[in-house]
């Protein structure tokens, strides 16, 4: 009796899970197909680019599923999350070209297939194409869209993708925007009805292949990065490790292609053997290797495009800087180890400080991109180390103690140890620990000592660099945009609250604790401990342009930077700021920082870098805040507006931190003929970013500011804004009035797109298109993940209106 009961229960149990599974499974998607052979590179890739990769391209993309190329997209899915805030273990890294380079080792690494189909035709069951076909059933877009949300599907074939649609309907894609043409689908469809095959072979070559402008030049660098003698094996060491995440260019020869320089075991005139490594100076695990250029075929994307041009001139540049140098001993190489290639000021003693510290100059910009733009910068955990907006100079080498005593930093190589050297795998315990703090306060003990003895008088005007190019960068600007952040040559804004001074030895190791010792699939230990460091970092950064300051006004000038819960750490010692050594800049205002950095900016900068403050956001001292025009006739009008605009706690911007858009573009639309781009971005005041949580209660809406900046600022926008010429005077009164009732509401409204817009696409399109054609060589595609999430309803009388005013615009 009691089996039957339980076979029974069991039957029913089984009929009960059939008869669920057969109620979610969605049906294939019947296909139409075009009449004819699609092709995946000049017609499906496309598609691909405007309406997919903008989210699916990087790591942080959903699933690990990049499609900005085929074998991305072939690839497929993964459920393993590349940023996880839980991992205890690293995990496997999945670098796409680097870790697997077929279908099935894929596969064997847990991915699945997002394009195959089970179904014959005219019927389609692919997950792609069902994520498609959902967004077109339910065109609906409401409610919240975090595209890196924990609890989005990764389905892996279409019973959970059924699950999944069941229960989310309007989770389709693209996910929280509109859906594709009909005619996008239809090519997207029949490419995956016909098959989803990629490139043809012809076409891969073509696409993998160098122009025969290009390859002569590589076979220049190859010859130069390859030679077997010491100097040049340790110069091309030095050159890879900071240049692996680089897109390379060869200048004249070919400025539509990039490339990636990597390890391979095959010499020059063989394909290619990537050697894997997690970091760029961990052991090959091969006696003999060889620096070579891989051509990058995937799409471009604007939030890892970081370019180094790689011309004539630079390859003389190298040659003069590492090989014509004497160098500190008899040149030997260093052999490669996992953990003592953390230490950049061990594994290259013999190189002149002086001579790494030029190398690191000439590319600033790009050196202070990785740890903005590469893998260790994704959001607001990692970003809140860092101030919304500050400006960054340099130490010239004629004036860094450290790089004109080779000795001193030799000495110094066990506190310069970084938290990177202990790997992917640091114990869960010594994040807690103060070693490496420690380590730090002696170095920083160490300097100051060194300084009050070389230089008791302290430094002049003259100890910041100034460039030696128009191309340098000597001063640049930080804009964080809470979980992105962006870097540009000179100084943009108003007087930031805090400012950066870098020497040599705080550059080389940011760029080696943030970029080539970090590894984005480390455990949780490891990332915790690179933040923690960088807390470091980012203080002596600020210390040393404090000992520009007069030294009676350095510690209350810290403590103002650094007030309120967390700053104890900061604030907490008087011997961190240090008064026994004075300053030779003679001060007559009592706004130093003010008056240092003017002097700077307006006197000392070397004047062909063409570094000045810009003319919208900047206020010097006693000049009235512009009042907001009367009229807009003319485009000094609208600079105007802006202008009125830039003092704290301006009305949108107290309220916009509601909604949380740290980045908006605006688009002037037909104003006195022509189209405007000009971008928006918010700097939040914080009581001070000294510890990773806990940052609301660190922020004041009051004193927030705003900058308008024409062109394009950051890579993930928050939101677009779309302005005709008639309502300008309208758009200012929404920014200088807002208080949040329905009237202003209905305004925001009016020029704001939300992500439910139809036309959103098309106001996407523009922006990126004038990206595109405003700076070729650095431009690729925004990222729209970081778009503001809440979907709003959009009346199809405004919708209508906008889009006729598009086409009459166009």
């Amino acid at each position: 009796m009691r089996r039957s009961v339980l076979a029974i229960a069991a039957a029913t149990i089984v009929a009960l899970a059939i008869g669920a599974c057969a109620q979610i499974l969605r049906p294939p998607v019947e296909v139409k197909p075009l009449p004819r052979q699609v092709n995946f590179r000049s017609e499906v890739q496309p598609v691909l680019d405007r309406r997919c990769v903008v989210c699916h391209s990087c790591y942080n993309a959903a699933c690990q599923l990049k499609l900005s190329s085929y074998e991305g997209t072939d690839r497929g899915g993964s459920k393993d999350r590349v940023y996880s805030s839980s991992r205890l273990n690293p995990q496997d890294p999945s670098r796409l070209f680097m870790d697997a380079h077929t279908t099935e080792a894929w596969r064997a690494k847990g991915f699945h297939s997002v394009t195959a189909s089970t179904s014959k035709a005219p019927l389609n069951d692919s997950v792609m194409l069902q994520l498609l076909d959902a967004k077109r059933q339910h065109p609906q877009i409401a409610g919240n869209y975090v595209a890196e949300a924990e609890d989005q599907t990764c389905a892996a074939d279409p019973l959970e993708l059924s699950a999944f649609l069941d229960r989310n309907p309007d989770r389709g894609m693209p996910f929280g925007f509109p859906a594709i043409e009909d005619s996008q689908f239809e090519l997207l469809a029949t490419w995956l009805q016909q098959g989803a095959t990629g490139p043809s072979p012809d076409e891969q070559s073509q696409l993998t292949s160098p122009s025969p402008a290009a390859a002569a030049e590589i076979e220049k660098w190859q010859d130069f990065l390859n030679r077997p003698d010491a100097k040049h094996v340790m110069t091309a060491r030095y050159l890879y490790e900071h240049f692996f995440l680089a897109h390379l260019n060869f200048g004249d020869a070919n400025r539509s292609e990039f490339y990636q320089l990597v390890r391979s075991t095959t010499p020059p005139g063989e394909p290619i053997d990537v050697i894997a490594t997690v970091r760029p100076y961990d052991a090959p695990g091969v006696d003999r290797f060889y620096y070579r250029f891989r051509k990058i075929h995937s799409t471009i994307v604007y939030k890892t495009h970081m370019v180094i041009e790689f011309t004539d001139a630079t390859l003389a540049r190298y040659q003069e800087l590492f090989i014509d140098t004497e160098w500190l001993e008899p040149p030997y190489v260093v052999p490669l180890d996992d953990e003592t290639g953390a230490n950049p000021f061990l594994i290259y003693a013999q190189i002149p400080p002086r001579v790494r510290y030029a190398f690191l100059l000439d590319h600033s910009k790009y050196i202070i991109q990785t740890f903005i733009r590469g893998p260790v910068c994704r959001g607001q955990i990692a970003l809140n180390v860092i101030t919304d907006h500050f400006w960054v100079f340099f130490v010239d080498p004629d004036s860094d103690q450290t790089v004109l005593r080779p000795r001193f930093l030799i000495e110094q190589a066990n506190n310069l140890q970084l938290p990177t050297e202990e790997g992917s795998t640091s114990k869960i315990l010594s994040t807690f620990s103060d070693g490496y703090r420690e380590r730090y306060n002696r170095f920083y003990r160490a300097k100051t000592k060194l300084y009050q003895a070389i230089e008791p008088e302290g430094f002049d005007l003259d100890a910041i660099w100034k460039g030696r190019r128009a191309s340098d960068a000597p001063a640049l600007t930080v804009y964080r945009h809470f979980d992105s952040a962006s870097v540009h040559k000179g100084v943009i804004g108003d007087l930031p609250r805090t400012a950066w001074v870098i020497d040599y030895s705080q550059f080389e190791r940011i760029y080696y604790a943030l970029v080539a010792g970090f590894d984005v699939f480390g455990n949780l230990s490891h990332q915790v401990n690179v933040r923690r460091y960088m807390d470091y970092l980012r203080m002596e950064g600020e210390l040393n342009f404090l000992h520009f300051m007069p030294p009676n006004a350095r510690l209350a000038m810290l403590q103002s930077w650094y007030v309120g819960d967390g700053a104890f750490e900061a604030t907490g010692s008087e011997s961190v700021v240090s008064t026994s050594f004075g300053t030779k800049i003679d001060f007559k205002t009592d706004e130093p920082k003010r008056e240092f950095i003017e002097m700077v900016v307006d006197d000392h900068l070397l004047e062909k870098t063409s570094i000045g403050f810009d003319n919208i956001n900047y206020n010097r001292a006693g000049i009235a805040q512009t009042p907001m025009p009367e009229s807009f006739d003319t485009h000094e009008d609208i600079m105007d507006g802006f202008r009125a605009l830039t003092a704290p706690g301006t009305a949108f911007i107290r309220y916009n931190s509601e909604w949380g858009v740290n980045l908006f573009y605006i688009r002037f639309r037909n104003y006195q003929g022509k189209d405007h781009f000009v971008s928006a971005v918010i700097n939040r005041w914080h009581d001070n970013v000294n510890s990773m949580f806990g940052e609301t209660k660190r922020l004041d809406s009051s004193k927030d500011t705003i900058d308008f900046v024409n062109g394009s600022i950051g890579s993930y926008p928050n939101y677009f804004f779309v302005v005709d010429g008639v309502d300008v005077p309208d758009f200012f009164d929404m920014l200088q009035n807002y208080d949040g009732s329905p009237e202003y509401l209905a305004k925001v409204r009016k020029y704001g797109v939300n992500r439910a817009d139809p036309n959103f696409w098309e106001t996407y399109d523009w922006f990126q298109n004038w990206l595109n054609a405003d700076d070729p060589l650095h431009a690729g595609l925004y990222d729209l993940n970081r778009y503001y999430a809440e979907a709003e309803g959009v009346d199809d009388a405004d919708a209508d209106a906008t889009k006729d005013a598009n086409q009459a615009s166009e």
